[in-house]
C-alpha cells in the first residue's frame, strides 16, 4: 500500500541517522579508550581499527532496537506535527493500520537483529578475545629490542634478537640461553615468535629452523639437535583454564548446555529480537498523545519506559546467572510486563485519559 510504504520510508530515513548517531557516540568513546591503551603500550596501534570494528559489531544487537524505537517515535511525531496522521485517519485508515504497518516493518527488522544477536555478535566477541591475545603477544615482542639482551624467568633465560620484523610478529636471528641444573642449553634459530597458551596464559618462544646445544661449558660432552620447530617456556601462567565470556560463546553451544548462566545468555540474546517488536509498538501507542503540542513529553515518557524495560532485563539476567531466579521465569516476565503496558495504553480508556491529562497543552 502507498501509505504503508510512505510510513516505512519515514522510519528507514530516521533509522539511518539515528543508528549513525548512536554508532558515532559509541565509536568515539571506544576509540579514545583504545588510543589510551595504545599509548600505554597495551594495544598495538595496528589493531585499533580491528578492535573498534569488532566492538561495534558486538554492540549491534543493543543499538538496533533502540535505533528502531527512536526512529518510529520521530517519524510519527513528524507526521503528527505536519498533520499527516490526521490525513491518514481521514482517508479511512484507523489507528490499527499504523500499528499493523509498523509491526510488519518490525518483523523484517527483527530478522536482521536476530542474525546480529545470535551469530554476528558472538563471532565478534570471539574475535575481540583473539585480538586481545594477539595484542598481548605483540606487546611482549615490542618489549624485546633488536641488538639487546632481555632476561626472563629470574634470569634463567636470556634472549638476544638481531632483528624484529616490520609487522613485529616475528624475531629474526634469535639466540636463547637456558640455565638448568643439569647444564646449560643454547638455541640458535633463524626465526622465532612469542606464543601465549590460551588455556593457562603461559608464555612460550617458538623457534623455527635452528639448532640446540646442551652441555656443560669447558667439556666436550654436548648434545646437538637440529629442529624445525622448538618451543621453550619463558614464563609460567597463572594456571587454570581461561573462562570465555558468555557473550563469546556460540549460540549452538548455549542451546546444548543446561547451565542457568547459558540459558540466561540465550534469553538475553533473544530479548533483543523481542525488543525489536515491542519497542516500536510502544512508540505507536505513545504517538497518540500530545505530539502536536507537547511533542517532547510523550517521547520522554517512552524513553523512560525503555530504560525501565532494559534495566529489568539486565537485572533478571543477573539473577538467572546467579541461580536466584529459575530460567523458566528468566527474562520472560519482563517482556510480558511490557506487553501488558502496551495493551493498557492502547485499549484502556482510563490509562489513555491519564496520559492525555499530562500531555495536553497547558491552558492559555
Amino acid at each position: 500500500m502507498i501509505l504503508e510504504r510512505y510510513i516505512r520510508r519515514e522510519i528507514v530515513e530516521k533509522i539511518g541517522w539515528t543508528a549513525g548517531l548512536l554508532i558515532l557516540v559509541l565509536a568515539s568513546n571506544r576509540f579514545v579508550e583504545y588510543l589510551a591503551d595504545a599509548a600505554a603500550g597495551k594495544l598495538p596501534a595496528g589493531l585499533i581499527a580491528q578492535m573498534l570494528a569488532m566492538k561495534l559489531t558486538a554492540m549491534l544487537p543493543r543499538l538496533l532496537p533502540v535505533a528502531l524505537f527512536l526512529a518510529v517515535m520521530l517519524a510519527l511525531s513528524r507526521m503528527a506535527r505536519d498533520r499527516e496522521l490526521v490525513a491518514v485517519m481521514g482517508s479511512g485508515m484507523s489507528e490499527g493500520f499504523q500499528l499493523a504497518a509498523v509491526v510488519r516493518f518490525s518483523l523484517l527488522f527483527a530478522a536482521g537483529v536476530a542474525g546480529a544477536s545470535f551469530y554476528a555478535a558472538p563471532w565478534a566477541e570471539q574475535r575481540i578475545d583473539h585480538l586481545k591475545r594477539r595484542a598481548q603477544v605483540e606487546s611482549d615482542i615490542s618489549g624485546i629490542s633488536a641488538g639487546q639482551f632481555r632476561e626472563f624467568g629470574d634470569g634463567d633465560r636470556v634472549v638476544y634478537v638481531q632483528r624484529i620484523s616490520e609487522e613485529r610478529n616475528y624475531m629474526e636471528r634469535v639466540f636463547l640461553r637456558i640455565r638448568q641444573p643439569e647444564g646449560h642449553g643454547v638455541l640458535v634459530s633463524d626465526r622465532a615468535r612469542l606464543l601465549i597458551e590460551p588455556g593457562s596464559g603461559s608464555q612460550y618462544i617458538v623457534f623455527e629452523d635452528g639448532h640446540r646445544y646442551v652441555g656443560t661449558p669447558g667439556t666436550r660432552d654436548y648434545q646437538i639437535t637440529e629442529y624445525r620447530y622448538y618451543a621453550v617456556l619463558l614464563q609460567q601462567g597463572e594456571g587454570g583454564p581461561v573462562v570465555s565470556k558468555l557473550e563469546a560463546i556460540s549460540t549452538g553451544a548455549l542451546l546444548d548446555s543446561g547451565q542457568p548462566k547459558d540459558w540466561a545468555e540465550l534469553q538475553w540474546r533473544l530479548s533483543f529480537v523481542i525488543a525489536s517488536l515491542l519497542l516500536p509498538m510502544l512508540a505507536v501507542a505513545m504517538s497518540r498523545f500530545g505530539f502536536t503540542e507537547r511533542r517532547y513529553l510523550p517521547i520522554f515518557i517512552a524513553v523512560l519506559l525503555y530504560f525501565i524495560y532494559s534495566n529489568l532485563l539486565g537485572i533478571s539476567r543477573s539473577l538467572v546467572i546467579r541461580e536466584k531466579l529459575p530460567p523458566l521465569i528468566g527474562l520472560w516476565w519482563v517482556h510480558l510486563l511490557m506487553v501488558g503496558g502496551i495493551v493498557l495504553i492502547i485499549k484502556h480508556r482510563s490509562v489513555r485519559a491519564f496520559i492525555r491529562r499530562y500531555t495536553a497543552p497547558a491552558p492559555a
